[in-house]
């Protein structure tokens, strides 16, 4: 599958491709066919960058799983103001991972804001403060929870597909940020978590930590 964000960028690609090679096939000019190769090769890193694969989402009460995929390159206790006592886990995108974001836990979205900052370097933590994100609470039967979407230097667009009020089931889309980026995710801290720094994780797959109060 192709995430709806890749079909304008594959579509002018693709046709960039063919019209290229057909005028360079009638005009009997090889070197305009070989520049085709360079939108061929962008085809074929948008269709690499906006995929959209299944995912197969871990049953259980409890769970809460990755909202990205990449790479955990943070873990950090947080006095959070709306949860109080909380981690923070940060997971950095790089242009090679699955950008489609996903809801760690099943819940109601009780707040969206998005919030205009800087396009510091996703892998600066000053980028969970400081950079462009949208942020997204959402209420669990486990508490309430928090995922940021983070812009990146290059990932200057951010999706969010839900809205306030929304209802979703654990890893459910949540929404998509173009070109290397930054997910947190913050969890209170009766949450155990279960990854460690430096750990590669699936948005939707990956379990990030789990109640261990609440039985399965």
């Amino acid at each position: 599958m192709i995430a709806k964000e890749g079909y304008p960028f594959i579509i002018v690609f693709l046709i960039s491709t063919i019209v290229i090679r057909i005028i360079g096939h009638v005009s009997e000019l090889p070197v305009l066919m070989d520049c085709a190769a360079i939108p061929g090769l962008l085809l074929l890193f948008c269709l690499n960058f906006f995929r959209d694969p299944l995912r197969k989402i871990p049953k259980g009460k409890g769970i809460f799983v990755s909202p990205a995929d990449g790479k955990i390159v943070q873990i950090k206790s947080v006095d959070d103001p709306d949860i109080g006592k909380a981690n923070l886990v940060s997971i950095f995108l790089n242009v090679f991972n699955v950008h489609v974001n996903r809801t760690p836990v099943g819940g109601s979205i009780s707040e969206v804001q998005h919030k205009k900052g800087k396009f510091l370097a996703a892998f600066n933590h000053s980028a969970s403060d400081e950079n462009e994100q949208s942020n997204i609470h959402i209420h669990s039967t486990e508490g309430l929870i928090k995922v940021k979407q983070i812009a990146g230097l290059l990932a200057r667009r951010i999706r969010c597909y839900v809205q306030k009020g929304s209802h979703l089931n654990t890893g459910d889309k949540l929404g998509f940020i173009m070109f290397g980026s930054r997910v947190d995710i913050i969890l209170p801290d009766i949450i155990t978590l279960r990854v460690k720094l430096g750990q590669k994780v699936k948005g939707g797959e990956s379990i990030i930590g789990q109640n261990n109060e609440t039985k399965t």
